[in-house]
């Protein structure tokens, strides 16, 4: 009799241990769904982190850069200070 106990035992513990690895809470199935979820979740972080950049520039551009706004108002609009000449120079094409 204890010739089939053993053998028994071992086959019911590895069923158990073999029904944790596929449906418990650790299952391979849980583990894959979870990393395509931490795949998804970085992805989007990257996105935020060059949107949050790209914002923070605007900003530092926007407080320190008056003369980033001047340099474009002169060139597309072209503003003129007070008491100051425009003097365009044409380039011939040759």
């Amino acid at each position: 009799m204890a010739n089939r106990f053993i053998p028994a035992l071992l086959v019911a513990l590895l069923a158990i241990l073999h029904a944790q690895l596929w449906l418990g809470r650790g299952s391979v199935p849980r583990v894959a769904e979870m990393k395509r979820e931490l795949a998804a979740q970085e992805q989007a972080n990257q996105q935020a982190r060059l949107r949050n950049e790209r914002i923070a520039n605007e900003v530092h551009d926007l407080q320190d850069g008056l003369e980033m706004v001047e340099e474009l108002a002169r060139h597309e609009l072209g503003m003129v200070k007070p008491n100051e000449v425009f003097v365009q120079i044409a380039q011939n094409k040759r």
